[in-house]
């Protein structure tokens, strides 16, 4: 059994026992956490599809936050001496999924 979830602006595909990196939460480690856009539930044979959600939560557990390996931004432009280098870290959550319930 699995659920597509939709958080961030991003969707998962999720079973229980996974673990996911999320969009930052702004959570405890050991909080527990509900996501109630579920947007599809698949259990073998059976195939429930929302419109646009279902009426349905995936529960989850914090692991952690933590930030991203560092992505380095690089602009110039040739022949003018224009340099500019950044740095992001983007930060997240990780989720352990516990249950689904459908």
């Amino acid at each position: 059994m699995y659920a597509i979830i939709e958080t961030g602006g991003k969707q998962y595909k999720v079973q229980e026992g996974d673990t996911i990196n999320v969009e930052k939460l702004c959570l405890e480690e050991g909080a527990s956490y509900t996501f109630d856009k579920v947007l599809a539930i698949v259990d073998g044979e059976n195939t429930k599809i929302g419109t646009p959600t279902l009426n349905a939560t995936v529960t989850a557990t914090v692991i952690c936050e933590g930030k991203e390996k560092k992505v380095i931004v690089y602009k110039y432009k040739p022949k003018k001496g224009f340099h500019k280098k950044k740095g992001h870290r983007q930060p997240f959550t990780q989720l352990k999924i516990e249950k689904i319930n459908a």
